[in-house]
């Protein structure tokens, strides 16, 4: 299990923002197109809106600077 993911989704939850995962592993299509759109192989690859932002850490920078909270009060 990756820590990033688990900290990704750890983070999302604790701001009561739901998300969809979908897991690359398994399913190299889908793998292929994540690369295709972030070209970057890590995991994970977080999208908000289609909008690729990134990793965990970069989660993480939305968190502190307050804009993950503004997301979920958007969607409410």
């Amino acid at each position: 299990m990756c820590p990033y993911c688990v900290r990704a989704k750890r983070l999302l939850a604790e701001r009561g923002i739901p998300f969809e995962e979908l897991d690359v592993g398994d399913d190299a299509a889908l793998r292929a197109d994540v690369m295709r759109r972030t070209g970057r192989r890590t995991v994970p690859q977080i999208f908000i809106d289609g909008r690729s932002i990134g990793g965990f850490e970069e989660l993480a920078k939305l968190d502190a600077a307050g804009e993950l909270t503004a997301l979920r009060e958007q969607q409410g």
